[in-house]
């Protein structure tokens, strides 16, 4: 039976642009989805480049106008993996076209935005997804089960930290991720953090509730290509003080100047009855403290990824041998393709997003205000 296809034109062909096309390659082959990812168009900066990343991404099309792929009739989903400040302009266009549309995270720099963008989204109908997919790791689903189950008892703390170094040297360049408008390392990774902490804290501790931030710009100016240097505005790392409903309290850190680290999207998470513990630098493992094992054999143990642990065994039938960055992209493509079919509810879509942007948006207005900000 041939399925039907659903055409997918991809903005952007940089980092995540190439994730999102590996994603959707990966899960044709590895899920049985409703319908067959079909890579139509791709638009970039320019035609040139346009055509040299269609090409080696397996896409049929190449564009150098974003809005003729919003408009172009064969075309079922916009995928936006653009700069953060142009997320706002090219969803609305294609919401406003009937698109389904998959934008990478954060979902916007405002939370204003944010929420214009979810609810033209929700008045139209498409649906929408915003790619976290450091939560589609099976050891993440593992620990959340395990929360919910009750194997740690009452949820007292939790730790998270998302840390990197691509911005460490100082005499790398202003980029787009410095401008005003895309937030600092807070809105650019801690969304992450935040994403993560919430996910996995909310069946048991429910939402974060109260914040107290601290951002801090540590590299003020930074070359600006042509000879001088421009002022950097906004935070290489964001801190905040976490409250959860239900009196748990924690913290999160993003800090993208981290010296050596290069992918250290960390948690600890602390009950009554045990503890969890967890890096992205080795996130085919999840670590867990049990507070019944006997004196002189308590220790965290690890616990290894496997087929006993969905989607894993799609990927690979035997444990320990360890899926990858790229797999965990297939697992939200495949996610929200059975949204976009009526199979499931959308796994994070853009009010999930616009939740994100409101806990950013709080952090940095406690850290200018010194003071604790409530959450609705």
């Amino acid at each position: 039976m041939t399925r039907r296809r659903l055409r997918i034109g991809l903005i952007g062909s940089g980092f995540m642009g190439k994730a999102h096309a590996f994603g959707y390659a990966t899960a044709a082959r590895v899920f049985d989805l409703p319908f067959e990812p079909e890579l139509s168009c791709l638009a970039d900066v320019d035609e040139a480049s346009a055509a040299r990343a269609a090409a080696a991404l397996g896409f049929a099309r190449a564009s150098a106008d974003w809005r003729a792929l919003v408009a172009d009739p064969e075309i079922d989903v916009v995928n936006i993996t653009a700069p953060n400040a142009l997320h706002k302009e090219m969803a609305l266009a294609a919401i406003a076209a009937g698109k389904h549309v998959y934008c990478e995270k954060p979902l916007a720099p405002l939370a204003a935005d944010a929420r214009a963008m979810a609810e033209a989204a929700e008045a139209r109908g498409v649906k929408t997804q915003v790619g976290f997919n450091y939560l589609c790791n099976p050891m993440l689903g593992l620990a959340r089960d395990m929360i919910t189950a009750g194997e740690l008892g009452e949820i007292r703390g939790y730790r998270g930290l998302h840390a990197e170094d691509y911005m460490a040297d100082a005499a790398g360049p202003f980029s787009f991720r410095h401008e005003p408008a895309c937030g600092g390392a807070l809105a650019d990774i801690g969304s992450h953090a935040l994403a993560t902490a919430e996910f996995l804290m909310g069946p048991e501790a429910g939402p974060i509730t109260r914040v107290l931030g601290d951002c801090v710009t540590v590299i003020g100016e930074r070359p600006d290509g042509q000879g001088g240097q421009r002022r950097v505005a906004v935070d290489d790392i964001g801190r905040a003080f976490l409250r959860f409903a239900n009196g748990a309290t924690g913290s999160i850190e993003a800090n993208w100047i981290a010296t050596g680290r290069k992918m250290a999207h960390d948690f600890e998470i602390y009950g009554s009855r045990g503890a969890l513990a967890f890096s992205q630098e080795r996130f085919n493992e999840l670590h867990f403290y049990a507070t019944e094992d006997r004196r002189g054999r308590q220790g965290f143990r690890r616990i290894e990824a496997g087929p006993d642990h969905p989607p894993y065994g799609l990927f690979c039938v035997a444990p320990g041998h360890q899926i990858g960055f790229n797999d965990l992209k297939a697992i939200e493509v495949a996610g929200f393709i059975e949204a976009v079919a009526g199979r499931r509810a959308e796994p994070f879509n853009f009010r999930d997003g616009l939740r994100i942007q409101t806990l950013v948006e709080a952090i940095q207005d406690s850290s200018r205000a010194g003071a604790w900000r409530d959450l609705p």
